[in-house]
């Protein structure tokens, strides 16, 4: 019943006009006098922030905006995998024979996720890590490897909430909702991008048009907060170990390492 009742208010509330309503809300000026609120309510570290509370002219400039110089440090490193995002490493896994993955007891399907079985079959066998941002978290989505841009494409329409009950009771949100996804080539191996986008609003904009891209580089940005999933193929992620998921994670900060097969090592 709780899960008839969770969907039944989603599709009612989740369609084109109300979401359209509050995108013009939080674009207007009317929206600013609920900046200071918000600071405060979601404890907001403003030293960190770029400009004034009084500089943001709408509640939408907030949610995108951008951190001062520095305080997110990259750990650069030839195979370190960073966190692209600020948030909460909520899962890590493996992509199982089937193609999917299982979070939180319920299976999701990467053909769906990416809308292509020949894309998703690279993944097989491969390791998933989902990364969720809250409303408070900094929105830019940054590169978590150096690497090429192989391809970038986008799928959905109406997105179900990608918190703890959205993902109980939504309707595979991962491989439903409103989604980007762009395919990198680090040096020997493929790593997906998957951004998807939380209910009602589901912007999602690319901030560069590079097709090379360097560790740490920013590269997108949500209008609220949402999902980060990255791919990786089979036996080409290792977890760092200090991480115990869920672990709360900064942009930049190392949260794994690729590694390299035998063969690359000899070279």
């Amino acid at each position: 019943m709780k899960k008839v009742a969770y969907r039944t208010f989603i599709e009612l509330t989740n369609k084109k006009w109300s979401s359209l309503l509050i995108k013009k809300f939080v674009q207007s000026r009317l929206s600013s006098l609920l900046i200071p609120t918000f600071t405060k309510t979601y404890k907001i570290k403003m030293e960190e922030v770029e400009g004034t509370i009084g500089s943001y002219k709408t509640l939408h400039d907030f949610f995108i905006r951008k951190l001062k110089k520095d305080v997110r440090p990259i750990h650069f490193g030839k195979d370190h995998v960073i966190s692209p995002v600020d948030g909460v490493l909520a899962s890590t896994g493996i992509i199982n024979d089937k193609l999917v993955m299982n979070v939180k007891g319920k299976d999701y399907s990467i053909t769906e996720m990416l809308g292509n079985s020949e894309k998703a079959s690279s993944y097989i066998g491969g390791d998933f890590l989902i990364f969720y941002l809250s409303p408070a978290n900094y929105h830019r989505i940054h590169s978590p490897v150096k690497a090429y841009v192989l391809d970038k494409w986008q799928l959905g329409t109406n997105s179900y909430p990608v918190n703890n009950t959205g993902v109980a009771y939504g309707k595979e949100v991962f491989s439903k909702n409103f989604r980007m996804i762009t395919e990198l080539q680090t040096k020997e191996e493929k790593v997906a991008l998957v951004k998807v986008g939380a209910m009602f609003v589901n912007s999602i904009e690319y901030s560069t048009e590079d097709m090379e891209w360097e560790q740490g580089d920013e590269v997108a940005y949500f209008s609220f907060g949402s999902t980060v999933i990255l791919l990786f193929e089979k036996d080409r992620f290792q977890l760092s170990s200090h991480i115990s998921v869920p672990a709360p994670v900064k942009m930049g900060c190392k949260v794994g390492e690729i590694k390299r097969k035998e063969m690359d090592e000899s070279k």
